[in-house]
């Protein structure tokens, strides 16, 4: 039910207990779909590994791709909504469908390069524990 100020969007905390742990791959595409894929047998099956670089073909196109950790002392959620709300206004609960430590990003025909906005995302908490961490006096 939606409250006088802004939605509430809950966390069901009992879904954290324990979530599988899935391999997750980015991908430079919208798929209209969100059920599950049999992305073991004909996505990752065909991924070649050179030079450390991953490369795949995904309806015709190359695919470049390496895997990015998540930091240190995080973890990574891929969390579900079982009900979309009619209303923008209405609360929002979502809960844990997987969790993962590292993810495979793709882009279209050039490999990952520490400039894609992904990548930089990954390494943010780094920059954000030395900006707003505590200062020591010299």
């Amino acid at each position: 039910m939606a409250n006088a100020g802004s939605p509430v969007i809950e966390l069901d905390l009992s879904s954290m207990k324990d979530p599988p742990r899935d391999g997750l791959h980015l991908l430079p595409a919208e798929i209209e779909s969100d059920g599950d894929a049999n992305v073991h047998q004909y996505f990752t099956a065909a991924i070649q590994e050179r030079e450390g670089e991953m490369q795949v073909s995904f309806r015709g196109r190359a695919l470049r791709g390496r895997d990015l950790p998540v930091p240190l002392g995080y973890v990574g959620l891929v969390l579900k909504e079982d009900h979309e709300p009619c209303l923008e206004e209405e609360d929002r609960r979502l809960r844990v469908k997987s969790a993962f430590s590292s993810m495979t990003y793709w882009n279209l025909e050039t490999p990952p390069t520490a400039d894609d906005s992904v990548v930089m995302v990954m390494s943010w908490t780094q920059l954000a524990e030395a900006i707003h961490g505590p200062v020591e006096d010299q």
